[in-house]
C-alpha cells in the first residue's frame, strides 16, 4: 500500500469522482459492496437473457459480466492481501 494525493471532483455518497495521479481523466469510485451487487445482477441477467437474446447480444452481455467479475476478483484479492474484511457476504 502507498499513500498519494488524488483530486476529488465529487465525494457524493456512492458516486465519488476522482483523478488518480498520472491519469489524464477522472474515474468513478465504485464501492465494493456495490460492485458485488452489480456482478450478481449481471449473473441474473445473463441467466435470464440467454434464451431471449441473439448470440451476438448475449456475448456482449457476457463480456460485460466477465469484466465486472474480473474487477471484483481483483478487489477481493487486494483486500485479503491487506487483511481487510469484505464489505459483503458471499454466502447465499
Amino acid at each position: 500500500m502507498r499513500v498519494e494525493d488524488v483530486e476529488i471532483y465529487s465525494d457524493q455518497t456512492n458516486n465519488a469522482i476522482l483523478r488518480h495521479p498520472g491519469r489524464r481523466f477522472p474515474g468513478v469510485l465504485v464501492q465494493g459492496d456495490d460492485l458485488y451487487s452489480m456482478c450478481k445482477a449481471a449473473d441474473r441477467i445473463c441467466t435470464n437473457g440467454r434464451e431471449a437474446l441473439d448470440d451476438e447480444a448475449y456475448q456482449e452481455l457476457n463480456r460485460l459480466r466477465n469484466g465486472l467479475w474480473k474487477r471484483l476478483v481483483h478487489y477481493k484479492d487486494v483486500l485479503r492481501s491487506h487483511d481487510i474484511p469484505l464489505p459483503f457476504s458471499e454466502t447465499p
